[in-house]
Formats: structure tokens, sequence, C-alpha cells
């Protein structure tokens, strides 16, 4: 019979799972409405920030949430045989103008995969690439280790 042992993550552990992987799923609610989609991300260990450039469409769902501020978790996960290991992050997305872009978020923003345009049945002119952090309130990691 198999045993799961799970452990929580030291902040180096986090960081080391978060600088291997540029994919996740960031989850925003809004009220009682949530809205959860796949994403990919820079993420920068020194400050433990993340960057993120997020498509939508003019009638897009997501164009909503994303203009109401709202509160979200991003999931980061993996799994090598026998450990699973997941993160997650909470706190408000910030959206940042291509006014007020620095050097450092250039950067960063580069780390983060190109979105796929090809995925979006619009034309290129009707889609809006916005660009966004994530300063985390709080970030939380776990490693689940399968036993046989």
């Amino acid at each position: 019979m198999a045993l799961d042992q799970q452990t929580e993550m030291t902040q180096s552990e986090i960081d080391d799972v978060l600088s291997r992987h540029e994919t996740g799923v960031l989850s925003l609610a809004r009220s009682d409405d949530p809205y959860a989609i796949p994403i990919s991300y820079g993420y920068d260990s020194e400050h433990r920030r993340f960057y993120m450039r997020l498509v939508s469409t003019p009638e897009s769902e997501k164009r909503e949430f994303l203009s109401s501020s709202p509160d979200c978790r991003l999931v980061v996960y993996e799994e090598t045989e026998p450990v699973y290991q997941s993160v997650v992050a909470i706190g408000t997305l910030e959206q940042i103008s291509t006014d007020e872009l620095t050097a450092d978020h250039i950067e960063q923003y580069g780390k983060a995969k190109r979105p796929l345009f090809e995925i979006w049945a619009e034309g290129k002119e009707e889609l809006d690439v916005q660009l966004f952090k994530l300063d985390p309130e709080s970030m939380s990691g776990r490693r689940i280790e399968i036993e046989s």
C-alpha cells in the first residue's frame, strides 16, 4: 500500500520550481464569479514577483475580469514520479502601462513566453496585449512524495 508524505516547501525550493517553469494556471475572482486560464509568466526570484503578458479580445470574459482589478491565485505544479510539487501565489494583479516600463520590466517580460497569436480566431488588430505584474501577498508550496 502506498503512503503519501506531504511537506511544506522552503522559499528556496519554491523559487527553484517557479524559475524552472514558465506556465501555470491563473485564477481570477470577482464577487462570486471565478475565471481560470492557462498563462505563461516570467519570475523574478530576487523580488519574488511574476510578470505576465495577457492577451484578450474586445468582447472577452478575460478582458472583463482584468478590468476589475481582480484578486488572483497563480498555481504552478509539476509531477516527476514519485514526487508532486505545487506552488500557489495569492495577490492582486497590477497592470503596467507602456509609459511606466523600466529596463527591469522589459527584462522580466522577456522571460515570459510570447502569446501565440495563431490560436486566436480574431485578427491581430482585434487583440489587446496587456502587461501585468503580481507581487504575491502570500506564496506557499507543497511537496507530496508517494512511497510504495
